[in-house]
Parts: structure tokens; C-alpha cells; sequence
């Protein structure tokens, strides 16, 4: 909560009171922030011990967390569409 507050501050003092001729240097200045923030976060999870476990650990996750939705929902909406798309059809050829 405390993000979204500092972010909509700043989107409110960008708006009113920041003058449109520093435009070039804020955003020279956000590219530098955004560039450190990268590099911080990289020191930080490149110094954790288990670092390659834990990847390999979210990776097989995220994968099943894509992988099983979206079988499911193959299986579900493809007999689906044959149901009502051959229906409509059908109903166009009969109306013909």
C-alpha cells in the first residue's frame, strides 16, 4: 500500500509541480534508478545460497502453474465449441 501511495504522490507532483523544461533529466534520472533497482535485486538473489535450487524450483512451478489451466481448459472448451458450433451450423443449413 505504502508503493502505490509514493507512486501516486509522484505521479501528482510530476503533474503539477514539475516543470516540463526537467522533463530530459527525470527521465535520465529514472533510467539510473531503474537500472540500479535491476542491479540490487540481482546482487540480492545472486547472494542467497540456494539460489539455483530455488530457481529451478519456481521454474517447474510456474510451469505447471501454466501447464495444467491451460490442458484443462483445451479439454473443456474444445468439445464445447464442436457442441455449439456444429449446432449452429446445422441450424444454418436447415433455415437454408
Amino acid at each position: 500500500m505504502d508503493v502505490i501511495i509514493v507512486m501516486c504522490l509522484g505521479v501528482l507532483t510530476g503533474k503539477f509541480f514539475f516543470p516540463l523544461k526537467w522533463k530530459r533529466i527525470n527521465e535520465l534520472l529514472q533510467t539510473i534508478c531503474t537500472l540500479l533497482l535491476i542491479f540490487s535485486m540481482g546482487v540480492l538473489l545472486g547472494s542467497r545460497e540456494n539460489f539455483l535450487q530455488e530457481i529451478t524450483t519456481l521454474g517447474f512451478q510456474s510451469i505447471l502453474f501454466f501447464l495444467i489451466p491451460s490442458v484443462f481448459s483445451v479439454i473443456i472448451v474444445y468439445p464445447l465449441t464442436r457442441i455449439f458450433l456444429d449446432s449452429r451450423k446445422k441450424g444454418k443449413k436447415e433455415g437454408d
